[in-house]
């Protein structure tokens, strides 16, 4: 009961995943507002912007989620045939399947023994069970894939809220979403344990080669 309890209670995305969300949504509002500021320049159809833009990243939030619990279906079923496939098959070809997928960080640390060992425990389990293709918490972080990436776009829509001129608009808007960038990459370099600003500097870097294609294009 602990364990159930344990596994509700981890959060359904890790930091990482967290992290990368947001990025991808504030990678994706840049581009895309900028790409329709072009498309609109020298008028004023903020309201087109920002709908666009909204409306863009409402559609990567479900595709994301989606591709989320296709990848999560994938790995599950490869999983369940990989062992299904060691207790079928003949002892030596079952060895061999095993060796064959056992990961790469793992085959560093453990001898030819212990993987001996390990091999011969998994096929002392019970057959595995098919599982279910995709299940409660794969839709749980579907979910919050999907927030994430439209609460991503938010902040840096607000200027196309209160300004009237497109251009003004625009660069206020890239500036918000660069600071986000940059504190975000910062917290992301935090995480992996090394030093937060070549990080933050390298997601505002590819946010600003973002701004820029889009200014060359007239955005």
């Amino acid at each position: 009961m602990q364990a159930e309890g344990g596994e509700r209670s981890r959060p359904v995305l890790d930091v990482v995943d967290r992290l990368s969300e947001i990025i991808f949504g504030l990678l994706m509002a840049l581009s895309f507002t900028g790409t329709m500021s072009a498309a609109v320049a020298g008028g004023d159809k903020v309201g087109a912007v920002l709908v666009a833009a909204l409306g863009c990243n409402l559609a990567w939030g479900i595709v994301d989620g989606i591709m989320y619990m296709v990848t999560g279906a994938a790995e599950r079923a490869r999983h369940d045939s990989l062992l299904n496939a060691v207790h079928s098959a003949a002892p030596a070809e079952a060895r061999r399947i095993f060796d064959d997928n056992i990961p790469e960080n793992l085959r560093k640390v453990i001898s030819e023994a212990e993987a001996g060992i390990l091999f011969e425990r998994l096929r002392a389990l019970p057959p595995p069970v098919h599982s279910r293709l995709v299940n409660r918490r794969d839709l749980r972080a579907a979910l919050a894939i999907f927030l994430l990436v439209v609460a991503s776009t938010l902040p840096p829509s607000l200027p196309f809220f209160f300004i009237d001129t497109v251009h003004t608009a625009m660069r206020v808007s890239n500036a918000v979403a660069l600071v986000m960038l940059f504190l975000i990459g910062a917290q992301l370099g935090r995480y992996m344990g090394r030093r937060p600003w070549p990080i933050a500097f390298a997601m505002a870097g590819i946010g600003g080669v973002l701004v820029m294609v889009t200014i060359a294009l007239g955005g």
